[in-house]
């Protein structure tokens, strides 16, 4: 019995002991990291995978106590992307409160989708926590770029979709300067040498990626309606492209009225012939690649039929029948 005591009295001291240096590990130890230090945390990050880059980067000596107190707190899950700035000598506690807080954040992951205009991704950078989307919107419409020798009216169509690391706080033009980067390393090798074959300056092969990226639903229709936009354009055709006019509306539309079609604006392609005077949103690579690379066509319309795919016609007279068919 007495053996049994002992035992149990061992036992005892053994948790004691574990709770109390796993507390001190917590919250006492505060010998990491040695040194103001800069973490990223990629999106997508397992939290097993956070904690193996905060041992890597010297911001905490063992990953046990951070895990056992994410895990009380239920935290495994809340940690966020981002870069973040630690003090020296900070306690896992608080390391692990600046994750779930992004308290100590000094740069954030921002995703910025295809097809999306400046506005919109003022408005993302705004919710992201990076500036003032009032800013943003104006700086990419005053500022511009040098594209093969031609400057753009402004940034609309270079601000290349895609996953960034964004500074929080970062002026306009640092952050733009990321999204041109981006577009420009996004551009075909031959873009230029396309762009002269089609008798476009390569903003304006852009302007066509921008259709084609508001237009197809699927990356197999994108060449087929760069094909029918060149093809209307070599002929003098107006392109009659309703996301031209939906960009030249103060609020978005999802049906337009005879009205709208009717607007008094440079972008409205039913009664303007040629190209908008600007892109109308920022294509990504395949529609890029489409309008730079288009399909072969004798198609001069298409229409929406479902199922992501657009039917395409030669004549007027198919391409009525193919809107009796795909609108019924």
């Amino acid at each position: 019995m007495k053996f049994l005591r002992s035992l149990f009295l061992l036992a005892l001291v053994i948790v004691v002991a574990g709770g109390a240096l796993l507390a001190y590990g917590t919250f006492g130890d505060r010998s990491r990291p040695l040194a103001r230090t800069r973490v990223v945390i990629p999106t997508g990050t397992s939290f097993d995978g956070v904690l193996a880059i905060l041992r890597q980067d010297g911001v905490v000596a063992h990953t046990l106590p951070l895990h056992l107190l994410a895990r009380a707190r239920d935290e495994e899950t809340e940690v966020r992307a981002g870069e973040y700035e630690f003090a020296p000598h900070e306690s896992e506690s608080e390391v692990l409160h600046a994750l779930v807080t992004q308290g100590e954040a000094v740069a954030q992951w921002v995703t910025i989708p295809e097809g999306f205009t400046s506005e919109q991704i003022a408005t993302r950078l705004q919710a992201a926590g990076i500036g003032d989307a009032a800013t943003f919107t104006h700086a990419f419409a005053s500022d511009s770029t040098v594209i093969d020798g031609a400057r753009t009216k402004n940034l609309e169509g270079f601000l290349f979709p895609d996953t960034y690391l964004v500074p929080v706080g970062a002026p306009p033009g640092e952050i733009e300067q990321q999204f041109e980067t981006a577009f420009s390393s996004a551009l075909p090798r031959d873009a230029a040498q396309r762009a002269r074959a089609l008798h476009l300056s390569v903003p304006q092969v852009v302007t066509v990626a921008s259709l084609v990226e508001r237009e197809a639903k699927v990356d197999r229709d994108r060449p087929l309606i760069a094909g029918v936009i060149y093809h209307r354009l070599q002929l003098g055709m107006p392109l009659e492209i309703d996301a031209t006019i939906e960009y030249a509306l103060p609020h978005h539309k999802t049906e337009l009225s005879r009205s709208d079609l009717a607007i008094d604006s440079p972008y409205n392609t039913y009664l303007h012939a040629g190209l908008p005077p600007t892109p109308i949103a920022n294509p990504g690579r395949a529609s890029l690649e489409a309008a730079f690379h288009p399909a072969s066509t004798k198609a001069l319309y298409y229409v929406y039929c479902g199922g992501g795919r657009h039917a395409f016609a030669d004549t007027l007279a198919e391409h009525q029948a193919n809107v009796a068919r795909c609108l019924r």
